[in-house]
Order: structure tokens, then sequence, then C-alpha cells
């Protein structure tokens, strides 16, 4: 007997205070999500693995300018950019990731193809390029990454000198504001999988790495409980494995899924001064989006149901 597939997406956390919910500044947010979310599910009512269906949401959220990985993310403090990527497919816990690099058009395709070469986890800056062109993935300048918009975000961080998440500070000119991307899904064959991919923090500095490309911190996927993809304050993140965790708590202490992500996001998290939200499906197709700031970008779809969008509350 099929699964009936579930899929999520997230665009990032943070203050959103600049897109109203119902503004019409909002509306390119909604579109951008309900467009990959769709194809995605598509791909999964085809059949498609949960691995194929979280890298096909990733890799067009990477593509899309108003979001925090691939094209359109943040700069560094020393205006350049450094991505991190990472997926994990629940089946059999295999994971691939890397992080720091600035030539490869899409991260979570390089993250896939460490995977599946299946010799290290986690490769950086140089070397995971250098294997991205061995495995002949497309590659272009860094400065294929910038937008204005992000820069003028840069040039206001700099005036304040903050490191900012990717929907905090002053209101920023329209199509500015961005997010980190992630994605999870349960496909129909009953397997799970989580992809996320970032720019990282607006002013950070350079070496910085977050949780997104850390197996268990910011991605992580078991078929035996949940797949997991964060965003928002990763060192918060990684201090307390949150993606493992939420999974930690629905094997060890018998959680539900609902259970286990609100500890993490509402109690572990806040702490420590962690904000942000994740998204989670378990094994059953149960889901979850939960998140502590003001709004997260978010959608999600079941089966061959319409797909749901929202961004606050």
């Amino acid at each position: 007997m099929n699964t009936t597939p579930v899929i999520a997406i997230h665009g990032g956390a943070g203050t959103i205070a600049a897109v109203a919910p119902n503004s019409a500044s909002a509306q390119p947010y909604r579109d951008a999500l309900h467009a990959i979310v769709a194809a995605a599910q598509a791909a999964l009512l085809r059949g498609a693995s949960a691995l194929d269906a979280v890298c096909l949401a990733v890799e067009m959220l990477e593509d899309c300018p108003l979001f925090n990985a691939g094209h359109g993310a943040v700069f560094t403090h020393d205006e350049t950019h450094e991505l991190d990527a990472a997926v994990m497919n629940g089946a059999d816990r295999r994971a691939g990731a890397v992080a720091g690099v600035s030539r490869i058009r899409r991260p979570v395709h390089a993250a896939r193809a460490v995977m599946e070469d299946g010799a290290h986890v986690l490769l950086a800056g140089a070397g995971a390029e250098a294997f991205a062109r061995q495995w002949g993935l497309e590659m272009v300048e860094p400065s294929y990454f910038s937008t204005e918009a992000r820069r003028q975000q840069l040039m206001q961080a700099l005036a304040t000198d903050r490191v900012a998440l990717d929907h905090d500070g002053p209101p920023l000119v329209e199509g500015s504001k961005f997010g980190t991307v992630g994605a999870v899904a349960l496909d129909m064959h009953g397997h799970l999988a989580a992809a996320t991919s970032t720019g990282g923090m607006t002013n950070k500095r350079v070496g910085r790495i977050g949780d997104s490309p850390l197996i268990g911190a910011g991605t992580y996927a078991d078929d035996a409980t949940a797949a997991v993809s964060c965003t928002g304050s990763g060192e918060m993140f990684m201090r307390v494995v949150a993606a493992y965790d939420v999974c930690a708590r629905m094997r060890y202490a018998g959680q539900t899924l609902q259970e286990a992500t609100d500890a993490v996001v509402l109690q572990s998290l806040p702490a420590i001064g962690g904000r942000g939200g994740l998204i989670a499906v378990d094994r059953l197709g149960n889901l979850c989006l939960p998140f502590n700031t003001e709004g997260m970008y978010r959608a999600h779809a079941r089966g061959a149901e319409a797909p749901h969008t929202a961004i606050h509350r």
C-alpha cells in the first residue's frame, strides 16, 4: 500500500516586520513558495523519492533571489559569499554536505554528490569546489550570487555592526528580505529525506559555518522517526543539536513529532537565546512547522491537496 506523500519547505525565519501578512509585498514570497512546493508535490505524486523531492525544492529555492541561498545569498563582512548545504536520506541515513563554497551554482547538488560518492559526509571550501568540478556540476563566478538588495542589507548591518538573521533588521527596500531554505518530505514508499541550503548570516565573519550543513544540527532524516530542516540563529541550533534532538526525543522518550518539535523550538532554543524555527515530517505523515520568531516563510502539501503557504502565524 502506498503512503500519502507529504512535502514541506521553508524560506527562513526572522522578524519579517517589513512584510505585512496580506500586503502586496508578501505576494511574491507566497507565489514562489507555492510554485516550488507544488513542483515537489507533483514529483512525489509521480513516484519520485523523498530525496529527489527535497533536492528539487531546494534547487528551485536556491535559484530564487527572494531567499538566502544560491542566487541572492547574503554577504559576509568582507563582501564575499560563503554558501552551505546538506542533504540526508532517511532510508539509510546517508548524508552529504558542503560548507564555505562560493563557485558552485547549486550547493544542494554538491551536497547530494558528496552523499552519492560516499567517501565523506562534509567537504568545505576549495576542496568542495574541486570535488564539484570533478562531478561536472555547474560552476559560476562568485558575483553570480550577488544582488543589490543583499548588498544594501550588508551596508545596513555594517553601519550598526551587527550580524543579522535572514529577515531581521530595519525594514529594507522591497525585494530584499530573504531566507535560509530547506525541505522535508515523505514519499509514497514511506521514506523520508531532508535538505537545507543557506548563505549564512549577513555580515558574518569569513569562515563562519552555521548549523545548515552540520548533520544533526540543522539537517537530519531517519525513516524510524522524522525528517527535519532548521532555520535561525545557527550557533544555538548547533549547541542543542536541534534536528537530531527532535528525532532522539521521538525515539528514546516516545514523544510525538508535535511534542518533540515544540520542546526544541519553544523550550531548548529560547533557553540559550536561540531564535528561528524548523520544518519536520514524521514517518506517519504528521507535519510540524514551529518557530519562535515573528514569522517563517513556509509551505506544505499533502497528497494531491492544494498547497498551503504562510509567512506569519
